[in-house]
């Protein structure tokens, strides 16, 4: 095969990786939210360790899309 057409592959397919790393964890991350909302809504008195959990799972959704954009960029 070609070398430029091979680049060309290459390229495309980092940006699918790039695509994803990006839309996975901001969906992860607004339905993580919209959970916890309703479930303070629903039982105001659990807000504390609700509040606590979702900052928690944020930060591990976010840890998660920033090691898939760096396996992206390495790969």
């Amino acid at each position: 095969m070609d070398s430029i057409y091979l680049a060309e592959i290459s390229g495309n397919i980092a940006t699918i990786g790039y695509t994803l790393a990006a839309a996975c964890p901001a969906l992860g991350i607004a339905l993580l939210w919209g959970k916890g909302l309703e479930s303070m809504a629903r039982q105001p008195e659990v807000i504390g360790p609700v509040r606590t959990s979702m900052f928690i799972g944020a930060a591990f959704v976010e840890l998660l899309g920033l090691l898939g954009f760096i396996a992206a960029l390495i790969l």
